[in-house]
């Protein structure tokens, strides 16, 4: 309150004295940090919760690992799929990405990847962490525009973490607008064989190749090898495209998806994938999944996504050198997706979910949609499907050539 009565009373003062063209009010925010040994104290299992916001889903074994938005994990025991259970919730701070192998637990936590003994369900303990291992994370940006300016004077970047923002209006210079402050932008810097590995979804950047753990940032791929899974060790971080958002490997190699398309790498050198080919699209959110020759990718504009149309695209992928595109169908507002033998599964949003037949990837038929709920992001297990939406976990049955609501579980 006292900030913007200084304002006013400086505007007023200055209208009467001075000439205002040479200035302007610009928005201002500046971090709100902690130390980052402070930081890591956070880290602990807690009794369940209610989630506060759903964001990526994994599965492993009998257990569902749902992230709560840069607050953890919550793990939900799902031996009975029409009655999950609740077991535990894992506070890890800045957490948004996980993956699993014979028992242990990868996680982030904004700069650090943090390792979990999951083995007993009833004492999942932390048993590594690799510090400053991810040069970028979620500052947790609530901007709504791109005019705000950003203040990183204090910030010390090797001892402090982000952990919220304070806004202010400032009077600045016109001729140090630029020179003074950041801009939002530029403050940034399935299963595979070799183990018990679990199943992530299409909004995944968390991949696990044989004894390789890969993930993705906004421009760069980490490589860590986990042969020994409870004492991973950090490879290299490459660059690996533009503004990526998802992660998903296949038959030897990795799709990336980003906002602008799709990056091929190989994996004949698992310490240091190659990069192969791009495939480009018009800006929207991307993620990708691909069986066999053809890879499938949701494209999702409006908002931060993009201004074109919402579609599903189709491409030939037989050759990774040159992807083509070989069919297109529209959509309302997709986002995750994933398949389970002839059957693709869409999260269209809050057009819920739709089920196609994929017998003929060139034309596919839309067989079946579940309407009414939000659909975000899907896992095709054996014997059930795993969608998550607006906060509730929906399992569906695979029989008969249909697909059934299975169970509902609000988080």
């Amino acid at each position: 309150m006292k900030k913007g009565v200084y304002i006013i009373c400086a505007l007023l003062l200055w209208s009467c004295s001075n000439d205002f063209s040479d200035f302007e009010i610009i928005d201002v925010a500046t971090p709100k940090v902690i130390t980052k040994v402070d930081f890591r104290t956070q880290i602990e299992s807690q009794s369940p919760k209610p989630i506060t916001d759903a964001g990526k889903i994994y599965a492993y074994n009998n257990l569902i690992f749902i992230s709560d938005k840069l607050l953890g994990i919550h793990v939900v025991d799902n031996s009975n799929p029409s009655s999950p259970r609740p077991l535990t919730f894992l506070k890890i701070p800045g957490n948004e990405d996980m993956a699993v192998k014979d028992g242990f637990l990868y996680a982030d936590s904004a700069v650090d990847l943090v390792v979990f003994d999951i083995s007993n369900t009833s004492d999942i303990k932390r048993v590594e962490i690799l510090e400053d291992v991810f040069d970028n994370y979620n500052f947790q940006f609530p901007f709504d525009s791109w005019s705000t300016r950003i203040d990183m004077g204090d910030y010390d970047s090797n001892t402090e973490i982000i952990v919220g923002w304070t806004f202010e209006k400032r009077i600045v210079p016109k001729a140090e607008n630029s020179l003074v402050f950041q801009t939002f932008e530029s403050a940034n810097s399935n299963s595979s064989n070799g183990g018990n590995i679990g199943a992530g979804g299409s909004l995944a950047r968390f991949q696990i190749v044989e004894n390789y753990l890969y993930t993705v940032g906004w421009h760069e791929m980490n490589i860590f090898n986990i042969a020994n899974l409870s004492q991973p060790r950090f490879i290299t971080t490459n660059y690996a495209g533009n503004n990526i958002e998802t992660l998903f490997e296949a038959d030897g190699y990795l799709y990336i998806g980003s906002t602008d398309g799709m990056y091929i790498y190989g994996l004949d050198n698992p310490e240091s994938p190659n990069y192969i080919s791009e495939f480009v699209h018009w800006t929207g959110c991307d993620p990708v999944v691909v069986d066999g020759n053809y890879a499938y990718l949701t494209i999702r504009g409006g908002n931060n996504c993009g201004n074109q149309e919402s579609v599903l695209e189709v491409i030939d992928v037989s050759n990774k050198a040159t992807p083509t595109l070989v069919a297109t169908y529209s959509l309302d507002n997709p986002y995750g997706l994933g398949f389970k033998n002839d059957n693709l599964f869409v999260c269209d949003g809050s057009s819920g979910l739709k089920v196609y037949k994929k017998n003929d990837p060139l034309n596919l038929q839309l067989v079946q949609k579940f309407e009414n709920i939000q659909a975000t992001d899907v896992i095709p297990l054996n014997n059930t499907l795993v969608m998550v939406g607006d906060n509730v976990i929906y399992q569906y049955e695979y029989a008969n050539n249909t697909i059934t609501l299975l169970s509902t579980y609000k988080l």
